[in-house]
């Protein structure tokens, strides 16, 4: 097991191997929400390449390598796998850049980035094959919903929820977990949010799909519009889901005949994912020493207040989200 910066200096030792003596110079690319790491390894002749460091003990770098094949394999711009060293956590990956959607994105832009967007994920769902990935079943829906409760309410808001509220959030987690079982399903990227799109070309480069799996129809769409570090108008979010939903009936995907009937699903989706990323934010804060992400918590309170709202069977859970603010 290697800690620390034994680990950078194992890596640039790896990396020495595969570039076959030639000089590099090796730079911190980024840092995601997770244990892994990225470094931006510049050969002197020019060439280009991210490494990721991925602590074998903590994470699995399998997945990331056979979810990058199933992404290119659908004509998705995902970065490609030159070199993998499974028992330390290295991978040698092409490099995608340095501009994100989230730092790249402007109200002049936005439209010609998101049809980019949204015509990738299409592609990636209209490869879905049965027994690629796994499921995104009842038991991780309830997991990722807990994470509220458990990190939010009690952690982070030293709260207590009386049995009345305990109620009345399960019967929501109830209703939010039978909405997405119900729909039809296709691979999900789980992350699909602007900082995880590169502007490249082809548009948009793809990361952090590491943990992907087969669910929902209406989710990757929901992250891509209603994201956590970047809020748009309800009439600009309106009008890329009807796009979305349009090309994606053309396309033979199966989304609802109605589009009333999709954007239900898809808010009620979007709710159980904020719920989720709410409670993630506080376990990153309390149990990951990553405070940084729990600025960004009241969009989330925001979004998940306006969509309880605006349905009755979900009115109980914008009446405790009030209580315990």
């Amino acid at each position: 097991m290697i800690h620390g910066d034994a680990r950078r200096a194992a890596l640039e030792r790896w990396l020495a191997g595969q570039f076959q003596g030639a000089r590099f110079s090796l730079a911190p690319a980024s840092e995601d929400a997770s244990f892994r790491r990225y470094f931006r390894a510049r050969l002197d002749d020019g060439r280009s390449y991210v490494a990721m460091d991925a602590p074998p003990e903590k994470e699995d770098c399998r997945p990331f390598v056979r979810i990058a094949r199933l992404l290119r394999e659908a004509g998705v711009h995902a970065p490609e796998v030159h070199a993998e060293d499974l028992a330390q956590g290295f991978l040698l990956l092409s490099d995608l850049g340095t501009k994100t959607y989230l730092h790249e994105l402007n109200a002049d832009n936005a439209a010609r980035l998101f049809a980019d967007a949204t015509d990738a994920l299409l592609r990636w769902q209209l490869a879905t094959r049965a027994g690629e990935l796994p499921p995104y079943d009842e038991a991780l829906l309830r997991r990722e919903l807990n994470l509220f409760p458990d990190w939010y309410v009690a952690k982070h808001l030293q709260k207590k929820l009386s049995a009345d509220q305990e109620a009345a959030l399960q019967k929501i987690f109830d209703l939010l977990v039978g909405s997405a079982l119900a729909q039809p399903v296709v691979y999900v990227h789980r992350d699909y949010i602007p900082r995880n799109l590169m502007l490249c070309e082809p548009n948009p480069g793809v990361l952090d799909f590491q943990d992907a799996v087969i669910g929902p129809i209406s989710y990757d769409i929901v992250c891509l519009l209603r994201d956590a570090f970047v809020s748009w108008s309800e009439e600009r979010v309106l009008d890329w889901c009807v796009r979305y939903w349009e090309k994606a009936k053309r396309a033979g995907l199966p989304v609802a005949a109605d589009f009333g009937d999709f954007w239900r699903l898809l808010e009620w989706m979007g709710l159980q994912r904020h719920l989720k990323v709410i409670g993630i934010f506080a376990r990153l804060n309390y149990r990951d020493g990553k405070p940084k992400y729990l600025q960004d918590t009241p969009r989330f309170i925001g979004y998940a207040l306006s969509v309880s709202k605006r349905y009755k069977e979900l009115a109980p859970l914008a009446r405790l989200l009030d209580e315990i603010a």
